[in-house]
């Protein structure tokens, strides 16, 4: 499955432009319009998409990402249907790759061996799970790699060379670079020092590095693309699919067009961060 991810950013490498990385939440607002949502983002310009696994206690997460994922929680959502939602995904799409993002208590409980096994048989192509840290590798980053499924590990901008090399050493697909201290969706990157960062982690890898939290709009997504492999984008979407939704939480008739017209526009920013140098 990492052969789908290798072969999206060399494609893009060759394009000379970075990646447009969308986050939405299995399961938001319900099950049939999320993976509605789902299925029209590669035709929006998202290159790579990261799939949220609704869980009740989201640490690392914002407030937008958390209702998202109450939400869908209150919708039924489990991990064995966003299991399934990227099964039907793959039905119509074979090549955009698809890491589910999340943490490791449903993955536990579901069991780790049977879920990587029902991850691959889906077309899942990658995990983050951000409650694990290198020290837990043995827990699932390993018998991911065993399985052909990447693992994508975070860094920040408190992890320091010493640090770096742990946090590198089991990563494959790509590197996300969180470009803020905090929670996601809680600040606006800075994209000089995002540069910067990008560059120092790639003196140790030879891996892209996508960068995320705090892109909102298309000049941000220009700027921080400039610098970096990829963009990552979450929290406007899913503020997008939360601001079209009636009193009781329920997806209209303008849902899925927001989430893709967004896209289409986060989109052209990124493909515009390179073409000074072209």
């Amino acid at each position: 499955m990492t052969a789908r991810i290798d072969a999206r950013f060399a494609a893009l490498k060759a394009e000379n432009r970075p990646a447009l990385v969308t986050f939405v939440m299995a399961g938001d607002p319900d099950m049939e319009t999320a993976l509605e949502i789902m299925t029209a983002l590669p035709a929006a310009g998202a290159d790579l998409i990261e799939l949220g696994m609704p869980f009740s206690d989201p640490m690392a997460d914002g407030p937008a990402i958390q209702k998202a994922g109450l939400r869908a929680l209150h919708a039924g959502q489990t991990l064995a249907k966003t299991l399934n939602t990227v099964r039907r995904f793959r039905e119509g799409d074979q090549a955009t790759p698809v890491i589910l993002m999340g943490y490791f208590n449903p993955i536990y409980v579901y069991g780790v061996d049977v879920f990587l096994q029902a991850a691959k048989a889906a077309g899942v192509d990658g995990l983050i799970v951000v409650d694990l840290p290198p020290e837990m590798d043995d827990e699932l980053c390993l018998p991911a790699l065993a399985s052909d499924i990447a693992f994508v590990r975070l860094a920040t901008p408190t992890t320091d060379d010493r640090r770096l090399p742990a946090v590198l050493k089991n990563t494959s697909g790509f590197v996300y670079y969180v470009s803020i201290t905090g929670i996601t969706g809680s600040a606006a990157p800075d994209a000089g020092k995002v540069e910067a960062a990008v560059g120092r982690i790639k003196r140790h890898t030879d891996l892209p590095v996508c960068v995320g939290f705090g892109v909102r709009s298309p000049e941000q997504a220009r700027a921080i693309g400039s610098g970096a492999d990829g963009v990552v984008v979450g929290s406007a979407l899913v503020n997008a699919i939360a601001e079209t939704l009636d009193a009781e939480g329920r997806a209209g008739p303008a849902t899925v067009g927001a989430v893709t017209g967004l896209v289409e526009a986060l989109a052209a920013g990124v493909r515009a961060a390179r073409l000074a140098e072209a």
